[in-house]
């Protein structure tokens, strides 16, 4: 089927699951696991293993990694049907649980170790008197900062405290007018 062929849903479904797949490692996702979300999104109704490889052109073994990852990340819903084996896909759809889920997991593997290590290594650096040290250490020291405050945003966020009670727009908007503050403090 050529490009000619297609719809203008199927058209723009196919440019929307690439970009996806393109996208899915800066959240933290493999390609494949990031069309497959991206697929399920675009549809308006779930679909099973089977449809899922004949739409993308994968294997039944990296649809079911994938939909795992998707289960593990949250972002994606089983559904039985009663009498067969069979499993719907259907994904998550409220934007705002998608980015909390996205946030808290990279919190987690990525901020969160970062923190812990910098505990060990700035006061092992503040006990050696060298210049090289110092140097080191406050650029640790800045790094610290930032992951503190990208930490705190993430926190709230996750906690739903004033920024869930105002969403994903606010949020958004603070971040659209950092580097404004930042340079009128100097940072």
């Amino acid at each position: 089927m050529s490009a000619t062929d297609l719809s203008t849903v199927d058209t723009v479904r196919q440019s929307f699951v690439q970009l996806w797949g393109t996208l899915g490692p800066f959240w933290g996702v493999s390609p494949t696991t990031a069309r497959i979300y991206g697929w399920l999104l675009s549809r308006p109704e779930g679909a099973d293993a089977t449809e899922i490889m004949e739409a993308l052109g994968m294997s039944r073994g990296a649809v079911s990694m994938a939909c795992r990852d998707l289960r593990d990340w949250r972002l994606l819903h089983f559904e039985h049907n009663s009498g067969s084996r069979r499993v719907v896909y259907r994904p998550e759809t409220d934007l705002e649980k998608v980015t909390r889920r996205v946030v808290e997991i990279r919190k987690r593997r990525e901020w969160d170790p970062i923190r812990d290590y910098l505990k060990e290594w700035i006061p092992q650096l503040e006990a050696d008197p060298s210049p090289e040290a110092t140097v080191f250490m406050e650029r640790l020291k800045a790094i610290e900062a930032l992951v503190v405050m990208a930490d705190t945003m993430a926190e709230t966020f996750l906690k739903g405290g004033a920024v869930g009670n105002l969403g994903l727009k606010l949020l958004v908007g603070a971040a659209n007018n950092l580097p404004a503050v930042m340079e009128k403090t100097g940072r």
